[in-house]
């Protein structure tokens, strides 16, 4: 894992947004920015940078796949390079129900908003199935 996701996931990066797209992506055509994962690409960008940059790779508005994403609760890799569908059935194949794209961001500790603000910075995760199911996950980043 390089160095902007490792921060960013200990909460080092709050300001920034993390984008994974999955499938060939040529890391030349993105300037250099971004980590080679086994799936696919994972971009660590500053929050607007990073928002324009995951609308143009999906031609979705950010916040607007989020608002319907988390409708959907599922799971979604601590690392930001996959998840499981909960639309997903075990006599399926897992090629039927992998992610195509991701968006995370971060919030600051709250204490004030309680819930799990109130035990640290928090992950808000969003996931975009191959079978079309979109869904959201949330967790306290681990120190």
């Amino acid at each position: 894992m390089d160095a902007p996701r490792r921060e960013f996931l200990h909460g080092e990066r709050t300001d920034d947004v993390v984008i994974y797209v999955a499938g060939d992506v040529d890391l030349d055509a993105l300037g250099g920015h971004g980590e080679s994962v086994d799936d696919g690409v994972v971009l660590v960008l500053p929050g607007d940078q990073g928002r324009s940059a995951f609308e143009s790779a999906t031609g979705i508005d950010p916040m607007e796949f989020a608002g319907s994403a988390m409708d959907t609760d599922g799971d979604i890799d601590p690392e930001l390079t996959g998840g499981d569908c909960p639309s997903a059935h075990p006599d399926e194949p897992e090629a039927d129900h992998a992610v195509e794209f991701l968006f995370a961001f971060a919030e600051e500790q709250n204490e004030e908003v309680g819930g799990l603000y109130e035990h640290g910075d928090v992950v808000h995760a969003y996931a975009a199935c191959s079978c079309g199911t979109s869904y959201s996950d949330r967790w306290v980043v681990e120190e």
